[in-house]
């Protein structure tokens, strides 16, 4: 079943870039942005990071914490952060846990490449209730970045 605007969001346990395990329990009472994308140190991918990272503090400033989740590695997402300087958490989903419950997994990539994180965007607010969703159909298509600064603006 896909996901739903007004379901609550599925819980996961990942580990980021300092090798610390972050669940979206420890989210509650803030508001968070999840974003899957398929792979890092491609063109899509850190032109949408880079714009989170560079307008980050519009979002804290809505009491909202962002994530990015792809299936890599957590050591390639720590090159990966420190080569474009994010100032949120990158998870990584190596083992194809958490991208699932979201319908967030490319079956088959490029080069035969087989099962990364499809580009996504997952708005939960602070109860863990899903807000905005928006899976895109190519991965070269961004998230509507607008849509989800309208809605973070409608739970103030």
């Amino acid at each position: 079943m896909a996901i739903q605007v007004g379901q609550a969001a599925p819980d996961f346990k990942l580990f980021n870039t300092d090798k610390k395990e972050v669940s979206l329990s420890e989210f509650k009472g803030k508001n968070l942005l999840i974003l899957f994308f398929p792979q890092a140190f491609t063109g899509t991918c850190t032109t949408e990071l880079c714009s989170i990272r560079d307008n980050y503090n519009w979002y804290t400033s809505l009491n909202t914490e962002v994530v990015g989740i792809s299936v890599d590695s957590l050591f390639t997402l720590a090159a990966y952060k420190k080569d474009q300087n994010y100032n949120f958490d990158l998870l990584a989903d190596f083992n194809k846990t958490v991208s699932p419950q979201y319908d967030s997994l490319i079956e088959e990539f490029v080069f035969g490449m087989k099962g990364v994180s499809k580009r996504s965007a997952f708005l939960v607010d602070k109860e863990g209730i899903i807000r905005y969703a928006e899976i895109c159909e190519k991965v070269s298509d961004l998230p509507n970045f607008d849509a989800i600064k309208a809605c973070l603006e409608s739970l103030k």
